[in-house]
């Protein structure tokens, strides 16, 4: 069962807007027009403020195996993920990028949302003459139902 979101950005008519953190090394769509906060406490079983990567109990659907079922299962993610849909990368050589995860969170679902980080990411590749891995079964389906000449000569063989 989906779960009801609260009346953001997506609910009012606003365009979705896919931000690039190259630091970071990751795409991302803020979901509720909240800012990007680490929260103040965390469980201390699953994570803390002091890990780069704090995991959360959130029903996520991410690059898995298609049809999963979402559970309530310790995440890891860059903090605030429940907030944000998120795409990341890392090089994986000087000119190669490997598109690795996609997660949206289960109450965005269904909305285009991975479709907008997806062309985002492959935009990228394409503007900055780079080579493309794609890890992400999501990417994978993107480019199948989106065979543009400019995404697949940056794919790599």
């Amino acid at each position: 069962m989906a779960h009801s979101a609260p009346l953001g950005l997506l609910e009012q008519g606003c365009p979705i807007q896919v931000e690039h953190d190259r630091k970071r090394r990751q795409f991302t769509v803020r979901l509720n027009g909240t800012r990007d906060v680490r929260p103040k406490t965390a469980h201390p079983a699953v994570g803390s403020l002091e890990t780069s990567q704090p995991s959360i109990l959130s029903p996520i659907m991410c690059c898995g195996f298609p049809g999963d079922t979402p559970t309530l299962t310790p995440v890891f993610h860059p903090s605030g993920c429940h907030d944000k849909a998120v795409l990341l990368y890392e090089y994986v050589g000087k000119r190669i990028v490997d598109l690795q995860h996609t997660e949206v969170p289960d109450a965005y679902r269904g909305r285009g949302i991975a479709k907008h980080l997806a062309k985002a990411a492959l935009d990228f590749v394409v503007e900055e003459d780079l080579k493309a891995h794609l890890t992400c079964w999501y990417i994978q389906k993107y480019v199948k139902e989106n065979p543009l000449p400019q995404y697949l000569e940056h794919l790599q063989p």
